[in-house]
């Protein structure tokens, strides 16, 4: 017999079990934040003002290679490679830096390859938001090296990798889980761009819309705070914003004008899908060479020579084309320089694998394809075509158009454009998003075995609850069970689903006593009489869910347990059974998921409209 051998073996227990059926629970709300969010917003303030110094110490160090490069002359400030004295022997400038950026990959850190911004989402990803102390040194350096000597690229995809690095950096002196170090990394990027481009809005954008891969208070409230902080510093240390200001547009278009728009943003699409087909088709070309790779950007340097025999001007940063553009000075050179040898040294040498940023040549390729579209689309206003097409060309290469959006604002302070641009963006994006499975950030990840999904939605675990999915028709087995009781119910009283696997030891109230499995119990059933007890097959203090939890509670506490099944007690009853929930219980959310993802039905009909017609028609079927 086994009467009330389970209740005297576990009355002793009873506050234990108890107390572990209360285990805490996280409480519904809106948001998953505790007070330790304000411990990683005050290091990311402090971040902030590191990244700011660190954007100024880049700037004044791309100015510097670039004056010795192309002038040979000590000088920090940002100089235009376009009137150096060197004539022909321009061309072997930029194999030189190539060279050297080469050299530094093979023997310092292959890391500070690309562009910046794939390697920090990389790190971010794979590397549990970790980045060698080395990296934060050498990308920077190479960065100003590669622009400096003629790359035409800009300085911002350097500092949000060297802003990631340091924030990365820092984190790692703390004990701190792979998601706040994340926090900091984006925040140290986000202050990096904030402090370049004078575009802390921007800057959060970006980080939310490609880093951060959630909308949390807990990163975005830190993240935020570095950004600011850095803007407010580069007011005093570089100057104030806006770096590119054009005089106020009109306030409203006309149907044209908006037309324009939408049709100019499809432009940007369709040419930023033939950039990064380039992009990639030379980066494959470099593959096949039968030299390492460490040679490569030199080859690159040699393309970069070449575009600049025949156009000067396409070297380097750019920011005073891009102004030009935006000023309304658009010489049919200007555009024809930008457009075809600005795109070819850029995604020749960006395929070479050399270091540099994608933003500012973006924003000058796409500020000459609207300066050349404005010779046919209506006159509204001074450098406006080039300001749709700059925010446009970000937004279909970058897939990130409320980043582009408010950066293209944030440059010209002209918040008369936001609707025009909205469209704009929003044309571009449509375009590049159903011509191109990956952008030019993602491909380089794909290239490397990983997936990256740049689309953010609700999990249907959270807003679906236990008792939703639960099994409420299960057995149940009373502590005060007979052998043969047990014995006929495990082998002809099933659960209406099928077999059961898990079963609950229940009082005499329904109340929960414990857990065995159906495998421990058949064991005991076939033993001697009295030899085992069914305690010893019991767990006494089981791991429980309640009827009132969202499945991504349940879920995590499968994943940090290892149990696929869980009994379900009733809220506010002390531990009265309700069910049993399990791992194929909640695909039931799943389930949900892509039914409203793929069943397509007509709610309403045409009859609704015309009751007099349907009814004419029911006739006539009827006859």
């Amino acid at each position: 017999m086994l009467t009330n051998v389970w209740r005297k073996s576990t009355l002793s227990d009873k506050e234990s079990k108890q107390a572990n059926n209360r285990q805490a629970k996280e409480h519904l709300s809106d948001f998953t934040t505790t007070p330790r969010m304000l411990l990683i917003a005050l290091i990311a303030l402090c971040i902030g003002v590191i990244s700011t110094f660190v954007a100024l110490l880049l700037l004044k160090l791309i100015g510097l290679c670039t004056n010795l490069f192309f002038y040979l002359r000590w000088n920090t400030e940002i100089a235009n490679p376009a009137g150096s004295p060197f004539g022909l022997f321009i061309i072997f400038v930029p194999i030189i830096g190539g060279l050297i950026v080469g050299l530094m990959a093979r023997y310092g850190s292959s890391k500070i390859r690309g562009h910046g911004i794939p390697e920090a989402i990389e790190s971010i990803l794979i590397n549990g938001s970790k980045v060698e102390p080395k990296v934060a040194l050498l990308k920077p350096i190479s960065a100003a090296i590669s622009i400096g000597s003629g790359g035409p690229f800009g300085a911002e995809g350097p500092i949000i990798m060297t802003g990631g690095a340091i924030g990365s950096f820092i984190a790692q002196f703390f004990h701190f889980s792979s998601s706040e170090r994340k926090t900091l990394l984006v925040a140290g990027a986000a202050a990096g761009m904030s402090a370049t481009f004078s575009a802390p809005v921007a800057a959060v954008l970006l980080a939310v819309e490609l880093m951060l891969f959630e909308w949390k208070p807990r990163s975005l409230i830190p993240v935020a705070l570095a950004s600011c902080t850095a803007g407010i510093l580069r007011h005093y240390l570089i100057g104030a914003g806006p770096i590119f200001p054009v005089p106020a547009h009109a306030a409203f278009l006309d149907p044209i004008g908006f037309g324009g728009c939408i049709l100019l943003g499809l432009l940007a699409g369709l040419a930023s899908t033939v950039m990064t087909l380039l992009v990639y088709g030379f980066e494959d070309a470099f593959g096949r060479l039968p030299i390492h790779w460490m040679w490569w950007p030199a080859i690159g340097g040699l393309g970069i020579g070449i575009g600049g025999l025949i156009y000067p001007r396409a070297l380097g940063v750019g920011y005073d084309v891009i102004g030009q553009l935006l000023a309304g000075d658009i010489s049919l050179q200007l555009i024809l320089g930008v457009l075809l040898v600005k795109v070819f040294i850029w995604s020749f040498s960006l395929g070479s694998g050399t270091s540099g940023g994608v933003l500012a040549p973006l924003l000058m390729i796409g500020c000459a394809l609207g300066a050349a579209l404005s010779h046919v689309f209506p006159n509204e206003g001074v450098g406006f075509w080039a300001l749709i097409g700059m925010g446009a060309m970000l937004a279909a290469t970058m897939r990130v158009p409320f980043t582009s959006m408010v950066f293209a604002l944030e440059l010209t302070h002209d918040f008369n454009s936001f609707l025009p641009l909205l469209l704009g963006t929003l044309a571009a994006y449509s375009v590049s998003v159903l011509l191109m499975k990956r952008s030019i950030l993602t491909e380089k990840i794909s290239r490397r075995g990983y997936h990256l999904s740049r689309e953010y939605a609700t999990d249907p675990l959270e807003i679906l609850f236990v008792r939703e999915v639960m099994r409420t028709s299960v057995v149940a087995i009373p502590a005060s069970i007979t052998r043969d009781e047990l014995h006929h119910l495990l082998h002809d009283g099933q659960a209406p689903r099928g077999i059961q696997h898990l079963y609950p030891i229940v009082g005499e109230q329904n109340n929960l006593e414990g857990v065995a499995t159906r495998q421990d119990l058949l064991h005991l059933v076939r033993d001697e009489p009295d030899k085992r007890q069914l305690a010893d097959f019991i767990k006494a203090s089981p791991v429980v869910a309640y009827e009132d939890e969202s499945l991504r509670n349940v879920v995590y506490r499968m994943a940090e347990t290892g149990y696929t099944r869980l009994p379900v007690l009733k809220e506010g009853r002390a531990d009265e059974l309700a069910g049993i929930v399990s791992l194929q219980d909640l695909l039931k959310a799943r389930s949900r998921n892509l039914t409203e993802e793929r069943q397509r039905e007509r709610v309403l009909h045409m009859r609704l409209l015309f009751p007099k017609r349907a009814r004419e028609l029911t006739k006539d079927e009827a006859s």
